[in-house]
């Protein structure tokens, strides 16, 4: 079963309470790590600011690639879960756009994991983000 990724918009605090709220009963967890990607004012060309991303997928290629990460991250670390949320169409500046949340036994585990698993979602899955800048132009972000 593939778990759901995308999510339409802003991922918001709410969500991701409520994400860490549904790990409280399970014992066998000792720490938890958060990352979470938000949208910067980004300034280009000393007058463009980055006033949103508009983000698209190829979603079942992406799918794929998140199945494999996933895989690979409790292949690789300790894990007893891992969550991943990505943000689809319009985030604003200031909102967050990608959540990854994992959870294992021990506290080195889930800082180790985390990083690895945020540098193969930027470098491996076939998300697009869109830069709006407040004038209504555009460029292709690139991730870094």
């Amino acid at each position: 079963m593939s778990k759901k990724v995308f999510i339409e918009g802003a991922i918001t605090p709410e969500f991701i309470a409520d994400s860490i709220a549904k790990h409280q009963g399970k014992h066998t967890i000792g720490a938890h790590n958060i990352f979470l990607g938000q949208v910067r004012a980004d300034v280009h060309e000393e007058e463009n600011v980055v006033k949103a991303i508009e983000y698209t997928a190829y979603e079942e290629m992406a799918n794929e690639a998140l199945a494999v990460i996933r895989e690979r991250a409790f292949a690789q670390f300790d894990l007893v879960c891992m969550h991943i949320y990505h943000s689809l169409g319009v985030v604003k500046a200031g909102e967050i756009c990608l959540f990854v949340f994992v959870s294992a036994g021990h506290r080195t585990q889930v800082y180790e994991a985390t990083e690895a698993i945020v540098n193969w979602i930027k470098t491996e899955v076939p998300i697009f983000g869109k830069e709006i800048f407040e004038n209504e132009d555009f460029i292709w972000k690139q991730n870094k």
